[in-house]
């Protein structure tokens, strides 16, 4: 009969072999049995918590490695592992407890002083994980995982340049460690330095071919970029490692509508959300791609989607209140962006869109307040700061024997709209210097109130405060009851009247000038510019008619060449004097919303306006008239896109106005 020891002996070094091969399910009922050969085999206990642990039996285990500590008060990496499984099992407290035994057991001992680390690193109490890092490694400089985790406490620390090092001696202990190339790229882009990061992420790639998340941002680095098919296919690549990988598909698609491929933006939104039915980000990213195509109502059920699953989504009020004025829904969409503001106070798209929102509505109190948003608004919507040695003058302070700067800030309609507001300046006592965009000097050099005009981008003279042109109206406390409407603020040069009315000739018949275009570039250019053929096919052929353009269209000016009664002195226009002489010449002015719109009604012409269903905020909500121009009559569309209906009731109020007229000539 074989005795119990060597019985124990025996079946302990079959216990070791299966256990070193890996076949942890024969390993451990012959630990067992050791154990219950010879209960105090320490060892046995140690090399079945570890069997235990790698299994992921982490409650069995930590008994396992209880026994062998109780068996052995010196078994420090009895103890080093016990600090594993209760870290596993979140017991935080103890297993640093247990740490700290094995390493007061075996101040040696490096693997003991990295899981510390890693433990503290879990707890975020991060200076104490980057010393554990630093004792592991002076013990054994070449632990490639601990230079990598390093990294990852000294980027948490803000400390940047030395994480990067860290990585780098990681990458140089194991030059196939993907994982450090690829954080090593994430903090390179955090830093600015892109073509760097582009590196890293490429070699991480290169080593892991299926690393999905390296592929994901290396696309999105690229995207920023501006390198967008190489981007594309890296998505592409992220999806190829990772089918189900929603945020690709996400991102993919964003990329893709930026491109101007909406329907394949479209379908890649589609696959992340029926990947992730909760994706709150594809959906709102859907309904910014349908509200771009005019879809709105789909765009709405996709922004309410996305707020369903996230309540604090404050982008998805901010763009859902957009599509909801585009519908015109007006005190709903004040709701919206009342909701994305209180969510995220410093949202600057949201509070200006609130505040045009507002001015819309006529509360021009709280709208020209949150106007000022325009400074901080980002992207395409930003409006250029100036900066000055001077103050900015925003109504807080005396100005009288003042010189204040007054300068354009946006489009010329918009300069031509509020440089009525330099004479109530003028009226506290100041002397208004005034910068606009060179083709409006001439016209208001002698604008009332202004002392000096100057062109924008000239040396100013003196001044003690400034101030943006769209800032005055704040600066004054303009509201629809005070708001300066004079019947007239804009004058032409009478020498110019002279001279066009000399080429114009007598007349025989009313004259009326017309402008159907505006700047091309604007974002909202397809909702306020028309085609002429489709202006002209509607306007009564008893009339003479001007154009008031300098720019022109190449399809228009196909038009003008066939229309005899439509003059064109589009080369003869050098500046905004020449067109408000011009202007003067004709009995009405008929418009789209641009300034020639605000050129006729300043000069106190008649001028009809014509506007879009979902009209720029300065013509408010469901007037006819202006508040800022006497003179002014709105034709609104009836319904979205419908120009006809307009050009219908233009023509037949032009027959009615000028009847009489019509039947003598």
């Amino acid at each position: 009969m074989t005795p119990p020891l060597a019985e124990a002996d025996a079946l302990y070094g079959a216990a070791l072999e299966a256990y070193e091969r890996k076949d942890l399910g024969a390993a451990i009922p012959l630990f067992d049995r050791v154990i219950a050969l010879q209960p105090d085999h320490a060892g046995a206990y140690y090399k079945r918590g570890n069997s235990l642990k790698d299994l992921g039996q982490f409650p069995a285990a930590l008994a396992s490695y209880d026994h062998a500590v109780r068996l052995k008060p010196d078994f420090a990496y009895a103890w080093c592992n016990r600090g594993v499984v209760q870290q596993a099992l979140a017991l935080n407290d103890a297993a640093l407890a247990s740490y700290d035994h094995a390493i007061a057991l075996e101040p040696g001992d490096a693997l003991a002083h990295s899981n510390r680390a890693l433990l503290l690193q879990g707890m975020s109490r991060w200076e104490s994980a980057l010393a554990s890092h630093d004792r592991a490694l002076a013990l054994d400089p070449k632990l490639f995982q601990v230079w990598f985790h390093r990294g990852n406490v000294l980027g948490q620390l803000q400390r940047p340049a030395e994480a990067l090092l860290s990585y780098e001696k990681a990458v140089k202990c194991k030059p196939d460690y993907a994982e450090a190339h690829y954080n090593r790229a994430v903090l390179l882009e955090r830093c600015g330095r892109h073509r760097e990061a582009l590196s890293s992420y490429d070699a991480a790639v290169a080593i892991f071919p299926g690393f999905h998340q390296a592929h994901f941002n290396r696309a999105g680095l690229l995207k920023r970029l501006t390198e967008h098919d190489a981007a594309l296919a890296g998505y592409d690549r992220a999806i190829a490692a990772k089918p189900d990988y929603a945020e690709a598909f996400s991102n993919r698609g964003v990329l893709l509508q930026e491109r101007g491929r909406l329907e394949e933006a479209l379908a890649s939104y589609e696959r992340a959300i029926a990947i992730r039915g909760d994706y709150a980000e594809a959906y709102f990213n859907r309904g910014t791609l349908l509200r771009t195509n005019e879809q709105f109502e789909a765009a709405l059920a996709s922004f309410d989607r996305a707020l369903a699953i996230k309540p604090d989504y404050a982008a998805a009020y901010c763009d859902r209140a957009w599509v909801l004025l585009e519908v015109g829904r007006l005190q709903a969409a004040l709701v919206d962006y009342d909701r994305a503001t209180a969510l995220q106070p410093d949202f600057a798209e949201a509070n200006f869109n609130r505040s045009q929102a507002q001015l819309l509505h006529g509360d021009y109190k709280e709208g020209w307040r949150g106007y000022e948003w325009r400074w901080k608004n980002a992207d395409r919507l930003k409006a250029e700061v100036r900066t000055f040695d001077r103050p900015l003058w925003l109504g807080e302070h005396e100005i009288a024997g003042k010189t204040l700067l007054v300068y354009c800030e946006q489009g010329l309609g918009d300069t031509l709209q509020f440089c009525r507001f330099t004479k109530p300046v003028a009226e506290l006592g100041a002397k208004v210097v005034l910068e606009v965009q060179l083709p409006l000097v001439r016209l208001l050099e002698k604008l009332d109130g202004v002392s000096r005009t100057i062109p924008e981008g000239s040396v100013a003279p003196p001044f003690d405060y400034h101030c943006p042109l769209l800032s005055l109206p704040l600066a004054l406390n303009i509201t629809l009851d005070n708001l300066p409407a004079p019947a007239a603020y804009l004058h032409s040069d009478a020498a110019k009247v002279a001279k066009w009315q000399t080429r114009l000739g007598p007349r025989h018949r009313p004259r009326i000038g017309l402008a159907w275009s505006g700047n091309p570039n604007n974002g909202r250019d397809r909702n306020r510019s028309v085609r002429l053929a489709d202006l002209v096919e509607h306007l009564p052929g008893e009339f003479q008619y001007i154009c008031l353009q300098k720019e022109l269209r190449p399809a228009d000016r196909v038009i003008l060449d066939a229309t005899p009664d439509l003059l064109n002195f589009s080369a003869d226009l050098h500046d905004f004097s020449d067109t408000a002489a011009l202007c003067d010449c004709v009995d009405l002015v008929i418009s789209v919303c641009t300034s020639i719109a605000h050129l006729g009604a300043g000069l106190g012409k008649h001028t009809w306006v014509l506007l879009h269903f979902n009209a720029d905020w300065r013509w408010l909500k469901g007037r006819d008239d202006s508040p800022w121009y006497p003179t002014a009559k709105l034709y609104r569309q009836p319904t979205r896109g419908d120009w006809p209906a307009v050009f219908a009731r233009v023509g037949a109020d032009l027959r009615r106005l000028f009847g009489d007229r019509l039947e003598k000539t």
